[in-house]
């Protein structure tokens, strides 16, 4: 069984991951997004282009799938837990991001990020996707940000339970 230490290590990454990642999220939901929408639809294509490419870094990496591996672990351990103080809440919050952020993001962020990296951003069906994709790919970001704070609160009361 996992130790104590570990599990509150664990559970603190979780949180911290959740964190960050929700703050990122939430950033691209208020801001971002607006601010690539007011641009003529040639720039604000190139420009997330542009973020999509940059974001595909080795600390981003850590932090976002980072966090779905110490989940995954979490979830498993809440099973072999249940009934102790702050099980309930690992799970939850584990799911949440794994669900709600991480394999929200394979199936509809990606997919949308796959689709504008081959467009043409001065083309007629760039501009047509640009309109699709920024509506879509925010809708889907509402939905990511929500769940990895809902993860993060679920991260901090189970860590508070465990005493």
């Amino acid at each position: 069984m996992m130790s104590d230490r570990l599990l509150n290590g664990l559970t603190l990454f979780s949180a911290i991951g959740s964190g960050l990642i929700a703050g990122i999220f939430f950033a691209f939901s208020v801001f971002v997004m607006t601010a690539l929408a007011r641009l003529p639809s040639a720039q604000g294509i190139a420009a997330m282009q542009s973020i999509n490419v940059v974001i595909l870094n080795p600390l981003f990496g850590v932090v976002f799938t980072g966090t779905a591996l110490a989940c995954a672990v979490l979830a498993i351990t809440s099973y072999f837990r249940w009934g102790e103080a702050g099980a309930i809440y690992l799970l939850i919050g584990s799911l949440i991001y794994l669900i709600g952020s991480f394999l929200a993001t394979l199936m509809f962020n990606v997919p949308l990020n796959d689709a504008l990296a081959a467009a043409d951003p001065n083309s007629a069906n760039g501009a047509e996707l640009w309109l699709h994709y920024s509506s879509n790919w925010t809708a889907w970001n509402h939905v990511r940000t929500v769940a990895s704070i809902a993860a993060l609160t679920s991260f901090i009361v189970a860590f508070r339970q465990f005493g």
